[in-house]
């Protein structure tokens, strides 16, 4: 697997919440260094709902894009859809929580889907298209960050642990959040996994009503 592209984005307009947002990423040619909090260079504008150690770093991959474009009719450009990381071969979906992926120098571990929002929308200029990313499924996935390092356009990507059994997938984590009813066993079994901190609260909180 290689990593294709590099993206980072600065504040720009956007017609969504307070009119700003960092989704705009674009790729570089320059080696960019990954740390606890993400990408050197990379804007996050909001932080409640964005970053953090947990969510460090965004990664999309080119299967994924591939279905985009049949979907839509277009090509899209690396970084579309707010990514800092565009990966080769992966589909994102599938993939266990906990996964660990060298990339570059860095090492870093899936903790969750990408839930979309409004700035994505406003992003693709389709007030729909958060209904079209939840039908489609394919959500790309956050990262912690295990080992800090620089990351270039080019570097080779390695499986460096993946769950295996019946670990939850990135995609269950995605079906989490639009989930009505949650049962206790899907609960426990998001729990086993390294899933982020967010998720992780919620999921204690709710077994704690049960």
């Amino acid at each position: 697997m290689q990593l294709l592209s590099v993206n980072i984005g600065q504040p720009e307009p956007i017609a969504a919440k307070d009119g700003q947002s960092g989704i705009f990423k674009r790729p570089t040619a320059q080696p960019v260094h990954i740390g606890r909090l993400g990408l050197a260079g990379d804007h996050i504008q909001d932080t409640k709902h964005h970053g953090g150690p947990d969510q460090a770093v965004y990664v999309y991959t080119q299967p994924d894009y591939e279905h985009w474009a049949a979907l839509l009719g277009t090509e899209l450009a690396a970084g579309t859809f707010g990514e800092n990381l565009l990966i080769s071969e992966l589909e994102s979906a599938s993939l266990p929580i906990g996964t660990q992926l060298r990339v570059g120098a860095a090492l870093l571990e899936i903790t969750s889907a990408r839930i979309p929002c409004g700035t994505l929308a406003a992003r693709m200029d389709d007030p729909k298209f958060v209904k079209t990313f939840r039908r489609v499924r394919r959500p790309g996935f956050y990262a912690r960050v295990l080992e800090e390092g620089a990351v270039s356009a080019g570097d080779a990507v390695t499986l460096e642990r993946q769950l295996a059994g019946d670990a939850p997938s990135v995609l269950d984590t995605f079906e989490f959040f639009y989930a009505k009813a949650p049962t206790r066993p899907q609960m426990e079994r998001l729990l086993s996994a390294p899933i982020h901190h967010k998720m992780r609260s919620e999921l204690e909180t709710l077994l704690a009503k049960l």
